[in-house]
């Protein structure tokens, strides 16, 4: 935070932003081993999507997403004027490519979510490749919000695949939501259609500087992480021990059904003081916890066990 309030006092803020945000692009770029041009920074990767979405998507278009998933792939796609193509996924919610080219053949956009939010499963890149190579008028997007928690990224695939996007966030790995910084990685083709889209200096001085501190804190960022894998899977070996349904998860948060019903046991635990999310109407019956600290993970397991009883 010091070291953020210092780089903030060294801005001329009487004059506008880099509009291109150069030097965050050029440092993302090296960090993640992609190309400056092919990487694109927004106001979050609700930005990104809703740009992605202005150039690809729109009146007369549709684009496929696949349920349970984030909300925003469709609730964004709707904004833009864009016909939002719903397909429900069963249990374990793995995408394969035949499933995707069918997709591609009414939609101008196909999302995938990778790890899945709030499923917590991650997708094959391969077969998500495979189904960019099958159907080279579709731009596939990767939304790889949780991407540093666990499974495979499809990063190292869109450079020969130029219908190929992937999306991620600074406000899950790097605990920076209030700075709102997301980016794409992308061929350069795309930011170019990326950029004719946007706003005129989209992206603040502020948001520019908070980005380039956090970069040169990757390292420690990432490390920390450890710690949360920890905890999530001592979520899910804990849950069954207490006879409840855990899904498989790569992300920071596990998915489970309890044995009674979700509204039940959820109120059950904010009266002790633990708050989850309700997803029983996309996953029937289903609570999502995140992993937190190991205190919070017993205080959630100890609330849990008193709920059940």
């Amino acid at each position: 935070a010091e070291e953020l309030a210092q780089a903030v006092r060294g801005l001329a803020l009487h004059r506008y932003p880099d509009r291109e945000a150069v030097e965050l692009r050029a440092r993302l770029a090296q960090a993640v081993g992609h190309e400056p041009e092919g990487t694109w920074v927004a106001n979050g990767s609700n930005e990104i999507l809703q740009q992605l979405l202005l150039a690809y998507g729109g009146a007369g278009r549709a684009v496929a997403c696949f349920e349970p998933t984030y909300a925003m792939h469709a609730r964004i796609a709707w904004t833009t004027g864009s016909e939002v193509l719903r397909e429900e996924l069963p249990p374990p919610w793995r995408l394969d490519a035949e499933r995707l080219v069918r997709a591609a053949e009414r939609a101008a956009v196909v999302f995938a979510c990778s790890p899945n939010n709030p499923t917590g499963n991650a997708q094959d890149p391969e077969v998500l490749a495979e189904a960019a190579r099958r159907a080279p008028g579709t731009l596939f997007v990767v939304d790889e919000a949780y991407v540093e928690f666990g499974g495979r990224s499809a990063a190292p695939l869109v450079r020969e695949l130029p219908n190929l996007a992937v999306v991620r966030t600074f406000s899950k790995a790097f605990a920076l939501a209030g700075a709102r910084i997301g980016y794409c990685l992308a061929a350069p083709e795309v930011v170019e259609d990326l950029r004719r889209v946007r706003l005129p200096y989209h992206l603040s001085a502020l948001t520019q500087a908070a980005g380039l501190v956090a970069l040169r804190h990757r390292d420690e960022a990432l490390a920390i992480l450890d710690a949360v894998r920890e905890q999530r899977d001592r979520i899910s070996a804990a849950l069954p021990e207490l006879g409840v349904e855990a899904f498989p998860s790569e992300a920071n948060f596990v998915l489970f059904r309890p044995p009674r019903p979700a509204a039940e046991v959820w109120r059950g635990l904010l009266d002790r003081g633990v708050l989850v999310r309700d997803f029983s109407t996309l996953v029937p019956g289903c609570l999502r916890v995140t992993a937190g600290t190991p205190e919070e993970v017993d205080r959630f397991l100890d609330a849990l066990k008193e709920v059940l009883a």
